[in-house]
């Protein structure tokens, strides 16, 4: 593992946020210094992997604002100085938002979306915003307007999405931070094809507020992405908290457990959900993370999840098939410049009665209700984060995993009914496959149960390292 004393030997692109952070207060470097590295390594590796679609003209006056506070010692934040990469779906006032769509080539926000304005607002530097598929609403990375997002490991295949530039442009040290949104999993397996921490936040911990229109009811939230746990967690800590203006966050708050209890956890290991197909690899790979959880004392069990998720496969496609078709209505300029696949998912969620979304959300009330009482039995759920490894970077997703032919979702079973759910989650590497290509093992925890997932981690990253691995880009 890359320890802060480390980086010495490293170039600043490789250090991690909170060493940075730590040397800025030294004075053994500055944020200009490492601003101006991240961005002559976007220089370098953004031509093969295409993760960043602009960057900010004034990063580097923002860099030197920020070097005189720390020159004075009045620091704004721990993230002040720390380089960041902003998903193209979230609004920023001083750079497009397209979300991928022709139609929105030309839209400026008039104001940051909150999380936003909270990591401006603490000091972060950000540099620039990173790709997503159109509308965010695919498992890769690829729209219209910007073409094809590549993985770091391996430049033919898909770092996955939606926050495909944002994984890529951490793995390749292009940033140490990024923020990015997971309506679906979109943080958690992308991390996991990258090998990233990505952490999805309970519905509200992280307050919402002047974004774009929603598309995934209220399953999308903001979270961070990197390279450790802990640069993960202070990226978090900075964008967590509620705001009258999201009704969602002053519940967040009042659920929020302060860190995981005394004592072994009960983990509950799912290695399948209801016989889906699992890579051999991936599988063989959380098999052995999850011993790793029992060399740290707690007790683990390898069961089924204890949850009516039959629902979760015809309801899916129609969240996002309503979600559009209300979009449309509401912004029938955005309409005309969609792709013919989201043309036809409107069309489709235009058709369907109301009856079928007031009987979605009566089964998304009822599994809410049923992890409430899953999670009294167990302290941590734990299983992979994807189900297939990185396929070809053109392809939506992988037509078959360990030999059997799945659909849209296959590579994604493990992930959308905590989204649904509204609870933490948090994907963090394991051994890579043969290939070298990473893996990731997902740890669920109850409603507020954020911080005690960090501690979990954080445990288990500092008996199984993996910050020192770079990939070979």
């Amino acid at each position: 593992m890359t320890t802060p004393a480390m980086n010495e030997d490293l170039p600043l692109w490789q250090w991690s946020a909170v060493a940075l952070h730590r040397a800025y207060r030294d004075g053994r470097v500055t944020p200009l210094a490492a601003v101006r590295a991240s961005l002559a390594r976007i220089a370098q590796a953004n031509p093969k992997i295409n993760a960043f679609v602009a960057l900010r003209d004034s990063v580097l006056d923002d860099a030197v604002e920020s070097t005189e506070r720390f020159r004075v010692g009045q620091p704004l934040s721990a993230l002040d100085g720390l380089p960041l990469s902003v998903k193209d779906n979230l609004c920023t006032a001083d750079l497009l938002t397209t979300w991928g769509c022709p139609a929105l080539a030309l839209h400026r926000p008039a104001a940051d979306e909150l999380p936003v304005a909270r990591a401006r607002g603490a000091g972060a530097l950000i540099v620039g915003k990173t790709n997503v598929p159109e509308f965010t609403l695919e498992g890769y990375t690829g729209n219209p307007l910007f073409g094809i997002t590549r993985n770091p490991w391996n430049p033919l295949l898909t770092p996955g999405g939606s926050s495909g530039g944002a994984v890529a442009s951490v793995a390749a040290g292009c940033t140490a931070l990024a923020m990015g949104t997971d309506g679906g999993g979109s943080i958690r397996r992308p991390a996991s094809h990258c090998g990233l921490v990505g952490f999805k936040p309970s519905i509200g911990a992280v307050a919402r507020g002047g974004g774009l229109p929603t598309l995934l009811l209220d399953f999308e939230v903001v979270g961070p992405m990197a390279r450790t746990v802990a640069d993960a967690r202070l990226l978090f800590d900075v964008l967590r908290g509620p705001d009258a203006r999201d009704r969602a966050s002053l519940a967040a708050a009042a659920a929020r457990s302060a860190g995981r209890p005394p004592g072994p956890l009960r983990v509950l290991y799912v290695p399948t959900l209801d016989g889906s197909p699992v890579d051999p690899e991936i599988a063989a790979s959380c098999a052995q993370a999850v011993r790793q959880l029992l060399a740290l004392g707690h007790e683990v069990q390898h069961g089924a999840l204890p949850l009516d998720l039959d629902w979760i496969t015809s309801a899916w496609p129609q969240v996002a098939q309503i979600g559009l078709a209300a979009l449309f209505e509401r912004q029938p300029q955005w309409q005309r410049g969609a792709s013919a696949k989201y043309l036809a998912m409107a069309e489709q969620g235009a058709k369907l009665p109301a009856a079928v979304l007031w009987a979605l959300l009566d089964s998304v009330a009822r599994l809410r209700s049923d992890c409430a009482n899953l999670f009294h039995e167990w302290d941590c759920v734990a299983l992979p984060s994807a189900a297939a490894l990185p396929w070809p970077a053109e392809q939506a997703y992988p037509p078959e995993i360990a030999g059997q032919p799945v659909g849209p979702r296959g590579h994604a079973v493990f992930t959308g009914w905590i989204n649904a759910a509204g609870l933490p989650a948090i994907s963090v590497p394991t051994a890579p496959a043969r290939s070298g290509l990473p893996i990731g093992l997902q740890l669920v925890g109850a409603y507020g149960s954020d911080d005690a997932l960090f501690d979990l981690a954080a445990s288990f990253e500092a008996l199984a390292p993996w910050a020192g691995r770079w990939p070979p880009l």
